[in-house]
């Protein structure tokens, strides 16, 4: 099997994205440990947390485009946090099939909850790291991700 060569910057990002994807896997297993006494996980903390740094209620299709998941997945989620009172419904006056997700008291104060255990977490696990450092790498991220996103709106051009 013949390969195709890599740039040495795409050999370079190809390490840093198997080194994000394990990144991925123990940020949602700590995340999953620092909420499970609030009866959260991280994924149910994403959506809480995506809710509420939301301008306005917004349905589920675009609470997904906003966190870049799949609109089954949260639906699924959604419809989880809904039965155990975290969030509600809410009629959308522009769109009658697709209600407007918005958190509910209880589901206020289990976000609060989380991001009072996430202080000391995260600040323990920048100690040692340079804040220029860290900046720059969420600027290379972002850009990445923005990237991706324009491949996304291309294909779906098509």
């Amino acid at each position: 099997m013949r390969k195709t060569k890599r740039t040495a910057a795409g050999t370079v990002l190809t390490d840093l994205i198997l080194d994000l994807f394990r990144l991925n896997n123990r940020i949602v297993s700590a995340g999953d440990r620092l909420v499970a006494e609030l009866g959260l996980t991280s994924a149910r903390w994403q959506i809480l947390g995506t809710i509420a740094a939301a301008e306005r209620p917004q349905p589920v299709a675009w609470l997904a485009r906003d966190m870049g998941a799949h609109r089954q997945n949260v639906q699924r989620i959604v419809n989880d946090l809904a039965k155990e009172d975290l969030v509600a419904f809410a009629p959308n006056p522009h769109h009658r099939r697709a209600p407007l997700v918005v958190l509910t008291d209880e589901g206020k104060q289990a976000f609060e909850a989380a991001m009072h255990r996430q202080a000391p977490w995260v600040n323990m696990l920048s100690e040692g790291l340079q804040v220029a450092d860290i900046e720059t790498t969420h600027k290379v991220l972002t850009a990445l991700r923005r990237k991706l996103e324009g491949d996304k709106d291309a294909e779906e051009q098509e």
